[in-house]
């Protein structure tokens, strides 16, 4: 895992700076595992624009991929390490034993040709599911349930990972990527081992055009527009402003908007870093 920049031959290759795509196998996806993702730009079903900032982009088809891990007790062989357009990380297409082919998070380490398993009663290897009681305290992991047999829902993003710090009873403590300590269920599956493409924040778009490509329009600032549009709109020269809010007012930076009676607070031990 590498980024590389350009020579500032033009002004959008002066800040560039992309992945290698070293790690990279296969350029052709499983077509068996592909479904098309229709595109809204932002409008509902009556045409609307409920969404800002979203339209244009290339068009991509959908990897299906196996969050859930629930293949037990047979061998799968990793074939390729591949790209997808829908998410940070790489993903790596296994064979099973008995001829099925899906789709993986691919972790740090995993190389091509290496036999995994799922279930319990494993030993805790890069790309094993296991559940969270049946790891060793310390290990490191990503793609974690949150409710048994629900599918990894924690730690999926390239180069993020989480830490079983220590168990209590019918839980386990996990520090998660953002800082955050919360109890888990020691039956929920995790994969151990960190997420791939971990260079993922060294890239810069260099453009804006890159920007477009990935579907994304460009994006007006509160304070620059004029107060029927924004609570931060307004004001002669740059005198407008405020405590940051959202368009439609609600608080921004620093302002709690996580419901105080939310019935997963109990399982929150300690808050994530400001």
């Amino acid at each position: 895992m590498a980024v590389r920049s350009f020579k500032p031959v033009t002004p959008g290759q002066r800040k560039k700076i992309i992945g290698t795509f070293e790690e990279i196998t296969h350029t052709s996806p499983e077509k068996s595992l592909l479904k098309p993702v229709k595109k809204s730009g932002g409008r509902n079903s009556n045409g609307r624009m409920t969404m800002r900032y979203m339209g244009g982009g290339h068009k991509q088809m959908y990897r299906m991929i196996d969050f859930k891990r629930d293949k037990d007790g047979i061998p799968a062989k990793v074939t390729t390490i591949e790209y997808d357009p829908n998410r940070t990380a790489r993903i790596a297409l296994l064979v099973y034993a008995d001829g099925e082919k899906r789709y993986m998070l691919a972790p740090n380490g995993l190389t091509v040709g290496q036999a995994i398993l799922s279930g319990t009663g494993i030993a805790p290897e890069i790309g094993n599911s296991l559940p969270l009681g049946e790891i060793p305290l310390g290990t490191i992991v990503h793609n974690i349930e949150l409710r048994p047999g629900q599918g990894g829902a924690m730690a999926r993003s390239a180069g993020t990972y989480a830490q079983i710090v220590s168990r209590e009873g019918r839980y386990a403590i996990i520090k998660l990527p953002s800082g955050e300590t919360r109890l888990v269920l020691t039956t929920c599956r995790a994969t151990v081992g960190t997420v791939s493409n971990s260079d993922h924040g060294l890239e810069s778009d260099g453009k804006a055009g890159r920007k477009r490509w990935q579907g994304r329009r460009p994006r007006v600032r509160g304070v620059v527009m004029n107060p029927v549009d924004h609570p931060m709109g307004g004001g002669e020269g740059r005198a407008s402003g405020g405590h940051p809010r959202s368009r439609k007012g609600l608080l921004a930076k620093g302002y709690k908007t996580r419901r105080p009676k939310k019935s997963s607070s109990k399982f929150i031990l300690e808050r994530r870093k400001k």
